[in-house]
């Protein structure tokens, strides 16, 4: 016959209650009682049924990720990945599971609504891709543990996290003037592309400050991928003003651009320099290997993880920062300082 709850209670010498808060992870439980509920529980073969355990404390242990998860996510977008990885880990250390949903803005309010309606999840993180007004007002009005991962581009109710990408470009600016360069340029995304636009304000909010001059024809733009990187560059070289380093907003930009200089017979970093931004395979497999700013995204994710664990215990708790500080990776393909 398998054991019970009151089975347990009865060999730890406590009472059913206080089995089941241990069960539940109770921070009021002495850790002596702890540890003699847990040896009762090892030595009866006691597995309390988790829907029921979940159900009596009105918990599901589940929380949704919500983001947009196109062909060739996993190339694309290797970020997303270590993100999720971070953020599976920091929750799994706490008994939840996490499920991916991949969605659209249109469909993210019906579908939050619908879980939170239903009671089958604990709370919600949000990539910022798939954010609205009208899921801010529900959530707002609902009272929704969530944590939206990057900042929002209109004023809302969201708690969120972000990377500091205007400090990434400043720090990239700053390494390459320390390294001697002195003429830089900038090839980035279009104007949609928020997070090439603040790693560009990054770098010219330094290059203003030490007072060098940035030629119009220096700052390119275009599709954040291999062949716009190639041809960006290419324009870039066709003035007889040329740079002596180049920063790329990403690393498939960057894979175009190291291909450009090559064929132009441009040796890097001898006779110019190219810096990127990410730790993404790209930049280890060329060569030279690119030096980067990068960011520590698995820690994003287990930085999110534990700040919807905090989110569902507070629901009230209001959160909204920059984390993970960049830093930078030298290798060959800027001159060392």
């Amino acid at each position: 016959m398998a054991a019970t709850i009151k089975d347990v209670a009865r060999l730890a010498e406590t009472s059913t209650a206080t089995v089941s808060k241990v069960m539940n992870g109770s921070y009021s439980i002495s850790q002596g009682t702890v540890d003699r509920v847990q040896r009762a529980m090892e030595e009866l073969n006691y597995h309390p049924n988790a829907r029921a355990r979940n159900f009596a404390r009105q918990s599901t242990r589940q929380v949704w990720f919500l983001t947009t998860l196109g062909e060739n996510a996993g190339f694309s977008n290797p970020h997303m990945f270590e993100i999720m990885s971070g953020l599976e880990n920091a929750l799994g250390k706490k008994g939840y599971l996490l499920g991916v949903k991949n969605i659209s803005p249109g469909e993210a309010t019906e579908f939050v609504k619908s879980v939170f309606d239903s009671k089958s999840a604990d709370g919600v993180v949000i990539h910022a891709s798939v954010i609205s007004r009208e899921l801010d007002e529900l959530i707002k009005y609902k009272e929704i543990p969530h944590i939206v991962l990057g900042m929002p581009d209109f004023e809302s109710h969201f708690c969120w996290l972000d990377i500091d990408n205007k400090l990434a470009g400043e720090m990239a600016a700053n390494y390459l003037l320390q390294c001697g360069y002195q003429s830089l340029a900038f090839i980035g995304g279009t104007d949609e592309d928020k997070i090439s636009a603040h790693r560009l304000t990054g770098v010219l909010s330094v290059l203003k400050e030490y007072d060098v001059i940035v030629p119009r024809h220096h700052l390119q733009y275009g599709e954040s991928d291999c062949d716009s990187g190639f041809r960006m560059t290419e324009q870039l070289l066709e003035n007889p003003n040329l740079p002596d380093a180049i920063i790329c907003a990403n690393n498939y930009i960057a894979y175009g651009c190291v291909n450009a200089l090559k064929e132009n017979a441009i040796r890097i970093p001898e006779d110019m320099g190219v810096l990127t931004f990410d730790d993404y395979p790209f930049s280890r497999i060329l060569e030279p290997k690119l030096t980067v700013v990068n960011i520590d995204v698995y820690d994003m994710g287990i930085q999110a993880g534990k700040l919807i664990l905090n989110k569902m215990k507070k629901p009230n708790l209001q959160i909204q920062f920059y984390c993970t500080l960049p830093s930078i990776t030298e290798r060959g393909s800027t001159k060392t300082k």
